[in-house]
């Protein structure tokens, strides 16, 4: 009887162990942002500048493009490792629905699987870049 019982509980366990590495895990979402109200209504002094497009391009390709994607459609190679949905940059209802002060907080202060770029781009007109050049992703 004691033998039954090991052999159905190791059958039981395996079966679990198996289904969890089998499975496809949905993506968690990370829920709404909290963002500080002084970045909910923070402007963006370098609304417009098509200098900094090139720029903004670079930096995205070096920073962004990994998780989400060329085209920032939250399909970069690294995206399917994480744990949160990248999101999709050039959906226009997205587009719609945040500030560009909501975005930098996003985009600079990060949150789980977001890393924090305060240390990585440092100077404000870069950060506007980025910012300047997900914008231009909208669809």
């Amino acid at each position: 009887m004691k033998n039954r019982i090991i052999i159905l509980a190791t059958i039981v366990i395996g079966a679990f162990a198996l289904l969890a590495f089998t499975v496809p895990q949905e993506k968690k979402k990370g829920g709404p942002w909290e963002i500080p109200a002084e970045y909910k209504t923070m402007e963006n002094t370098y609304k417009g500048d098509a200098s900094l497009e090139k720029y903004g391009k670079q930096l995205y390709a070096k920073h962004c493009r990994s998780c989400h994607g060329n085209e920032g459609k939250g399909d970069g190679p690294k995206a399917r490792n994480l744990d949160t949905d990248p999101g999709n940059f050039a959906d226009a209802a997205w587009q719609n629905s945040v500030t560009d002060g909501e975005l930098y907080y996003m985009s600079i202060m990060g949150r789980d699987d977001m890393p924090n770029y305060e240390s990585k781009i440092v100077d404000d007109e870069e950060r506007w870049a980025v910012i300047n050049y997900v914008r231009s992703l909208k669809e």
